[in-house]
């Protein structure tokens, strides 16, 4: 629960760089970034967004009336202290950095990131699928005579669900690079896809993610 919140209150201070929200924008907002396998309740956002309160993080800009029932919505907006603690965000790596719900925030924020960090986080993800990849293909090898068809296809959606996500980082990975050093002159740069590979992610078998 934990990691879930501080992944929550990275995405509500990055939103907000954008420029002040209500919550049920916010709540909106977050839900198409995190995916609808993962939609966010008002009580898990909530109380993160008093908790960012009292740590002087967002503040109450304003109340604005809601059309149909005239009560008044609260606006957030970011302070300097959350302008600083998005930075620092941001800055991490480490493994935290690379995990499913904490990498699919930091990618939609990587705009203000430079490219050194950006490197090291896709790197970071892209071992850490390889490594959770190879050991599930092990796994499968050894149980292969022990499972359905049915739970074998389960199986083999979710290792070509992380192969794909392997490609995809590589791609971006080799154009991060390539941005470095610089095409040559009159060559166009290779732009891979920008949108993660996680609308039909699973877990690749029942131990994936151990």
């Amino acid at each position: 629960m934990a990691r879930r919140a501080e992944t929550i209150e990275l995405a509500v201070l990055g939103l907000l760089h954008e420029g002040p929200m209500h919550g049920y924008e916010l709540r909106k907002r977050l839900n198409l970034m995190l995916g609808w396998g993962r939609v966010l309740s008002y009580g898990s956002l909530y109380p993160t967004l008093k908790k960012m309160l009292r740590g002087q993080l967002i503040e109450e800009a304003a109340a604005t009336l809601t059309p149909v029932t005239r009560r008044p919505r609260i606006v957030y907006q970011v302070t300097e202290a959350g302008h600083r603690e998005f930075e620092r965000l941001m800055s991490e790596v480490g493994p935290t950095a690379w995990e499913d719900d904490n990498f699919d925030i930091r990618f939609a924020f990587f705009g203000r990131t430079d490219m050194e960090i950006r490197l090291r986080v896709l790197e970071g993800r892209r071992t850490r699928l390889q490594e959770r990849l190879d050991r599930v293909q092990n796994q499968l090898a050894m149980t292969q005579k022990e499972v359905d068809r049915y739970a074998a296809e389960l199986q083999r959606h979710g290792v070509e669900s992380v192969e794909r996500e392997v490609r995809w980082l590589s791609e971006l990975i080799q154009a991060e690079r390539s941005s470095e050093a610089g095409p040559p002159d009159g060559a166009t740069p290779h732009q891979p896809a920008t949108t993660p590979p996680t609308a039909d992610r699973q877990p690749a078998g029942p131990t994936a993610d151990q």
